[in-house]
Formats: C-alpha cells, sequence, structure tokens
C-alpha cells in the first residue's frame, strides 16, 4: 500500500475555510447548541433549589410551581437541540457539497498527465468516502463546541459551590489533557493508512467493474478475487492497529472520570454530612460533574472523527491544489479565421523525462487535405494527435492552426475546432440522441440526423425500440462495436469542426460496414482537414498524403502508390499493419 504525502495543517485549514464560508449557518446551529447547553446548567441549580427549598420543607405549592417552571425548561432544551442538530447537519451537508463540486471541477480541469498518473478510483474515493468523513465530522463541530463551553461553565459554578470540591473534580484531566495529546499522535499513522486502503480498494474494484468483459474473457476471476482481499486485508491490517490504540485509551477516557467522580461524591458527602453543604447543593455538584465527565468519556470518539476528518480534508487538499499542466495562457487569443492549415514545426514531446516520443516531428497539411499517418506501433503518431488538441503541450517546437500557435490560443475553442473519434469509443449512459449531440447540446433534430445519416448510423437506430430515445449502456456496450463507432462518428461530425481527426475509427467496424463508413467520410472530409491514423489499407487509401512516421520523426512523405515503390521502410510497416489487420 503505497503511503500519501498529507499536509494535515492544508487539511485542518480547508475544513476552517470551508466552515467559515457559511458561517451564518454555523453561528444559528452555534446559538442552538448555546442556549441548549445554558439550559443544562440552570436545570441542576433549579433542581438543588427544588430539594433545598420546596421538598425538605416540605412545601407542596413552591414543588408544583417549580416542577412545571423545570417542564418548560426541559421541553426549551429539546427544542433546542432540534434547532442545534439541524442547522449543523444543514451546514455540514452544505460544506460536503461545495467541496464536492470543487473536487469535481478541478478534476475535469487537470490535463492528461494528472490522470494518466492517478487512478480512477482514488478519486472517486474523495469524491466519497473523504468527504464523508468531513461531513460527519463537521456536523459535530457546534455540539462539541456547546458541550466544551458547558463544561467550563459547569466548572465555574462548580468552584461557587465549593472550590476544594472544583479542584478535586478537576485533578484527573491534566492527565487526560496528555492521554489525549498522544492518542491524538499515535492515531494519525493507522487513520492515514486506513483512507489510503480504502482508497486503492476502490481503485481495485473500479478497475474490475471496468474490465468485467475483459476479466471474464480470460477467466481471471480468481485474480481479481484475490487483489480485492490482499487490499482488504491491508485495510484491515491497518483496522486493527487503529481499534487497538483505541481499546487502550478509550477505557481510560472513561475510567479517569469515574475516578474524580467517585473523589467528588466522597467528598461531597463528608461535606453533606458535616453540615458543610446542603443536600440540594450536593445534588448540583454531582450533575455538574456528569457534564465535565461526559466530555471527557466521549474523548476518544471526537479525537479519532476529527484526525480521520483531518486525514481525509488533507486527501482532498492533495487534488485541489493541483494545476492543469495545460491551460490558457495570459491574453490567449481567438482562432483566427481560416479553413485547417496546420504546421508541426520540430516538435519533440516525451510522457516521461529521457524517453521521447516525438523527435524533431515537421509536417505541413495544406486546409482541406487529407493526411494518413502511418507507423509501427509506438512510433508516434498517435501522440500527434494528443498533441494538436492540446492534450499535452509539446516539449519544444510549435503547432500552428492557421499560423497560430496552438499554445496561445483559447483551449475551449481550439478543442471545438477540432471533432476526434478515438479507437476505444466511449458513450454516456443516456439516449443516443444526447450522445450524438454531447459536442454541441443546441443541434436540433435535424441536424443530428443527418450527422447519423452522415456516419451511416441512422439506419440501425431507426430500427431500434426507441429510435433516437434508446437508452445505452453503461460505455455503450448494449451495442455493438460498430455501432458505438459510428455514433461517434456521428458526434464528431455534429459539431461541424475545422480539423478532423480518426484515430483508428474504424477498427472496431466489419469490412461491409467499413465501405459504408468510408463513403461516408469521403463525403465528410471533403474540404476539411483530416488527419487519419489507422492500420488498415483502405482506410489510408482515403488520404491525400500518407505520412510514414518512424522513431518520432517524419520518415517518408507521398501517396500510397508512390511510397510502396520508393520506400522500404513504408513496405516493412505494411506488412506489420496487415498483420495486425489479420
Amino acid at each position: 500500500m503505497t503511503t500519501e504525502q498529507l499536509d494535515l495543517r492544508a487539511g485542518s485549514r480547508l475544513l476552517v475555510r470551508r466552515l467559515s464560508a457559511h458561517w451564518p449557518l454555523v453561528a444559528i446551529a452555534l446559538a442552538g447548541g448555546l442556549a441548549w447547553g445554558a439550559l443544562r446548567l440552570i436545570i441542576p441549580a433549579l433542581t438543588g433549589y427544588i430539594i433545598d427549598d420546596a421538598i425538605l420543607p416540605r412545601d407542596t405549592g413552591l414543588l408544583t410551581r417549580l416542577v412545571v417552571v423545570l417542564a418548560v425548561l426541559a421541553g426549551l432544551q429539546g427544542a433546542f437541540a432540534g434547532l442545534r442538530r439541524y442547522w449543523a447537519m444543514r451546514a455540514s451537508y452544505r460544506v460536503e457539497a461545495d467541496l464536492r463540486a470543487e473536487l469535481y471541477n478541478r478534476v475535469n480541469r487537470l490535463s492528461f498527465d494528472y490522470h494518466d498518473r492517478t487512478a480512477t478510483g482514488q478519486l472517486m474515493s474523495r469524491g466519497s468516502a473523504d468527504l464523508h468523513e468531513v461531513q460527519g465530522f463537521l456536523v459535530n463541530v457546534p455540539i462539541n463546541m456547546a458541550f466544551s463551553l458547558m463544561a467550563l461553565g459547569a466548572f465555574v459554578l462548580l468552584m461557587r459551590t465549593d472550590l476544594v470540591l472544583a479542584c478535586v473534580a478537576m485533578g484527573v484531566y491534566p492527565i487526560v489533557g496528555v492521554l489525549s495529546w498522544r492518542f491524538f499522535r499515535d492515531l494519525g499513522p493507522g487513520t492515514e493508512r486506513v483512507q489510503g486502503g480504502l482508497a486503492s480498494l476502490s481503485s481495485v474494484v473500479e478497475e474490475n467493474l471496468a474490465g468485467v468483459r475483459l476479466v471474464r474473457a480470460f477467466g481471471r476471476e480468481q485474480h481479481e478475487i484475490d487483489r480485492l482481499v490482499r487490499a482488504a486485508g491491508e485495510i484491515h491490517e491497518a483496522s486493527m492497529g487503529v481499534a487497538r490504540l483505541r481499546t487502550w485509551y478509550t477505557p481510560l477516557f472513561q475510567w479517569l472520570p469515574g475516578v474524580g467522580q467517585l473523589a467528588v461524591l466522597g467528598y461531597g458527602g463528608w461535606l453533606a454530612i458535616e453540615g458543610d453543604m446542603s443536600l440540594g447543593e450536593l445534588v448540583r455538584s454531582i450533575q455538574y460533574l456528569s457534564m465535565l465527565v461526559w466530555p471527557v468519556q466521549s474523548l476518544g470518539e471526537m479525537v479519532a472523527s476529527g484526525q480521520r476528518a483531518v486525514i481525509s480534508a488533507a486527501r482532498v487538499w492533495n487534488v485541489l491544489k493541483e494545476e492543469p499542466s495545460v491551460r490558457d495562457r495570459a491574453h490567449a487569443r481567438h482562432l483566427p479565421p481560416g479553413h485547417g492549415h496546420i504546421t508541426f514545426e520540430d516538435v519533440r514531446f516525451a510522457y516521461a523525462d529521457g524517453q521521447p516520443v516525438l523527435d524533431g516531428f515537421a509536417l505541413d497539411i495544406p486546409a482541406g487535405r487529407s493526411v494518413a499517418l502511418v507507423g509501427s506501433t509506438g512510433s508516434g503518431k498517435s501522440t500527434v494527435a494528443r498533441l494538436l488538441p492540446r492534450f499535452y503541450d509539446v516539449g519544444a517546437g510549435a503547432i500552428r492552426v492557421d499560423g497560430a500557435d496552438v499554445r496561445e490560443l483559447r483551449l475551449e475553442e481550439l478543442r471545438r475546432s477540432i471533432g476526434i473519434v478515438f479507437e476505444d469509443t466511449f458513450l454516456f449512459s443516456d439516449t443516443i440522441r444526447n450522445n450524438i449531440a454531447y459536442g454541441r447540446l443546441d443541434a436540433d433534430d435535424d441536424a443530428i440526423e443527418r450527422a447519423a445519416r452522415l456516419a451511416h448510423a441512422h439506419g440501425f437506430i431507426s430500427e431500434l425500440a426507441d429510435g433516437y430515445d434508446t437508452m445505452v449502456g453503461e460505455q455503450g456496450f448494449s451495442l455493438s462495436g460498430g455501432q458505438r463507432q459510428r455514433i461517434a462518428i456521428a458526434r464528431a461530425i455534429l459539431t461541424e469542426p475545422r480539423i478532423l481527426i480518426l484515430d483508428d475509427a474504424t477498427s472496431s467496424v466489419d469490412a461491409r460496414m467499413e465501405e459504408e463508413i468510408r463513403t461516408a467520410l469521403k463525403e465528410v472530409m471533403a474540404g476539411r482537414t483530416t488527419i487519419i491514423i489507422s492500420h488498415r489499407l483502405s482506410t489510408i487509401s482515403l488520404a491525400d498524403q500518407v505520412v510514414l512516421v518512424d522513431e518520432g520523426r517524419v520518415h517518408d512523405t507521398g501517396t500510397h502508390a508512390d511510397l510502396v515503390q520508393s520506400s522500404r521502410r513504408y513496405n516493412e510497416v505494411l506488412g506489420q499493419l496487415e498483420g495486425l489487420a489479420v
């Protein structure tokens, strides 16, 4: 289990900052808690008064009136408890919702390189389990503050009754303070391991569910079960470490206040016997003492909850502090007018330091032309398609669209001008209509249908029971691979992009359907700058020009026929592609 570096102070500041942003809600909850605590302080005083001035003197009339007052105070106490609880929950749920929205916003804006190195399950854990821990702690902040102030008030009132008695009652609290500090210190590493283990478990589960078909296809069910058992075992081991700490400290938090209570009962009882304290004062003192005892007895749970919340907040902060490596520069300019003239100028790029994928890649694609990038696996051709819309920024050199460096353009405008059809087609669990219109949400039905017809998707869509309103399953697996890919092509077409990128866009389509899509693509590509990445010669033949990419550079350019005649390396790559096609 890998240990993530956490800044607990940053996590604490995040909690304080987010809670203070909703101070009116917190103030109402705290006011309800203080009123509740004040009434709890009044009731023991009234109880002592009833004993000394009504019960012992046998004053029935006064007893009746005071009991009514006591009942009213108890009712008000219940009302303020409900008020405190409601507004505390409202504030904590508001903070949780705000943090979840901020986390989701940040995750969606982070660049591809962050997602390359961060497991999806880790992010899911932060947005669910970690934020739940934060909410669970924050909802108890007003009540814990009310208990603390109530305990302080009880101590002051206990001192007014008898100073020595108050000192006896507080004698164990220095020991409790030391134990609390040690408990918080010792609990941190174990809690951090538990939270990290839960995130790792989420990653295992997410991968297993996302790849369920692959797992079944290779008969690796037991392997995945073993992975989950190992992850769960690590959580169990870390959790038992936390449990052992709590087993050791919690009884002490329960026992020490009891020792103080016994001392107060002994000394207070002696004072009452000697006539130095009335029976009502003794009962009142014992009730005040209980207000000092309960916060201490629950201290273990409060410390554990606070520790989990701070660690969870620090884990959330580790995501929120990340900045996208690819973003709009200051004074980013609009996309200039043009028809998609693309220029790669001595481009160098590496996903990892010292391992260049593109090394001096140079290519000029006139507007309206179509180019097929051909190369062996790992040659860098797909990387070219990822750099053009700035999924990553080049390490050196420049990429220009209609004369403008893509790094100087507004990112949203650049990406909206480029339509992409990936090899791995992703569809949302939504209607076919909404999946096609994803890149252009304001598209009308006619435009959606036209895009579907161009992609040769209208036919099979019309045959479905609900047509364009058919709900597709998760990731579109209720459809065939060819159907998913045709919907993806329609989605790209609908945006009417200046540039079209087809990254192995026909890989999941059979030969007959590929011919139909090729016919449609010819119409779509007409007059539009298109980059084709494919290992199928039939798709490569759609391009005006073929570019052989080898070792991160342009090795040869020309038509397919010219390269077959003139380039030995091209023929070697074609042999490899034919093997892949088979």
